[in-house]
């Protein structure tokens, strides 16, 4: 994993608990797989522990690595590190996705709810008054009760979003191009296109991954049929949305947003979503931050513990399901 992620991501506790399980050395850390004392570690390695930064395990790596039986990523997706000689080795894959995923989702639901408030334009609006005004005049269409939400993307985010939302009076869309409509059910949404959810919603949240078929799949076209003050929540990846097109309809004032991710992943300094005020931008931090990362290091912790035992993992990562996967 990265240099210095270890501080940030192990809290003492989880580090004497990984400790225990396993012959491990808290102070070796690698970012690289080619230095001698890399070569040395996998000689003996049955285990590795990995997160954000870990080098890709090729065949070349697993040639040095014999013992090596498993890899339990303490963070979410493993396409960056864990390759085809991986699968055909047999080596275990355990994750952390799950975990980093309730952030996500509590980030989302907050947004969801303060956009249905409008509560980013009563806020400018405030800023810019600077004294009392007819609040049931300004914002008459505001409100959570009897809004329709739409999920984009059944993922472990976009469901947990679902749960966190069924309590309040919401009328959930979903589109899933894998999900049928009694899997939607139980999920507590409808089944819609994506067409149609981009019509009806008045929130509309994207929790697909960025494949190559879903590049773009916020189309120009598509955010023209949202309705007038429909927000764009995205929390997933920038490449989703057609970024000038969004950018298009936010300047004009027609659709608010709040998004947490963009493409580029950092907006050049003349973009005007640094000072529109009918968007809430922030840096990808919906993602595990803080004491959330420690959430993600104690569920590496217990799929170590699991192993040790000759238990299966509570959350494998599958060959056959990373085609659909972030």
């Amino acid at each position: 994993m990265q240099s210095g992620l270890v501080e940030r991501l192990f809290d003492r506790r989880t580090l004497t608990r990984l400790t225990q399980l396993a012959e491990l050395d808290p102070g070796l850390v690698l970012d690289d797989f080619t230095t001698s004392e890399a070569r040395a570690a996998l000689g003996d390695a049955e285990v590795i522990v990995s997160s954000w930064g870990c080098p890709p395990l090729d065949r070349a790596v697993l040639d040095a690595a014999p013992r090596l039986r498993a890899v339990i990523h303490a963070a979410g997706s493993v396409k960056h590190h864990i390759t085809d000689a991986c699968w055909e080795r047999g080596i275990q894959v355990a994750s952390a996705a799950w975990a980093n995923a309730l952030p996500v989702a509590e980030y989302t639901v907050a947004a969801v709810l303060f956009a249905n408030k409008q509560v980013l334009r009563s806020s400018a609006d405030y800023r810019e008054l600077r004294a009392g005004y007819d609040i049931l005049a300004a914002y008459g269409t505001a409100g959570n009760y009897r809004r329709t939400v739409g999920i984009v993307g059944a993922s472990q985010i976009g469901r947990r979003v679902l749960e966190l939302l069924r309590p309040y009076d919401l009328d959930l869309l979903l589109h899933d191009p894998y999900l049928d409509p009694d899997e939607a059910g139980a999920l507590g949404a409808r089944l819609v296109p994506l067409d149609e959810l981009c019509a009806l919603s008045d929130v509309v949240s994207v929790h697909a991954p960025q494949l190559p078929e879903t590049r773009g799949l916020i189309s120009r076209h598509r955010l023209a049929m949202m309705k007038d003050g429909t927000t764009l929540v995205n929390t997933s990846r920038g490449a989703l949305i057609d970024q000038d097109a969004l950018t298009g309809e936010l300047v004009a004032g027609r659709l608010s947003a709040v998004l947490d991710v963009t493409d580029p992943d950092v907006p050049p300094e003349d973009s005007p979503l640094y000072e529109l005020p009918n968007v809430l931008l922030t840096p990808h931090v919906a993602g595990s931050l803080g004491t959330e990362l420690h959430r993600m290091a104690a569920a590496a912790a217990d799929e170590l513990a699991r192993y040790a035992v000759g238990l299966p993992f509570a959350h494998p990562v599958l060959p056959r399901d990373l085609p659909r996967s972030a």
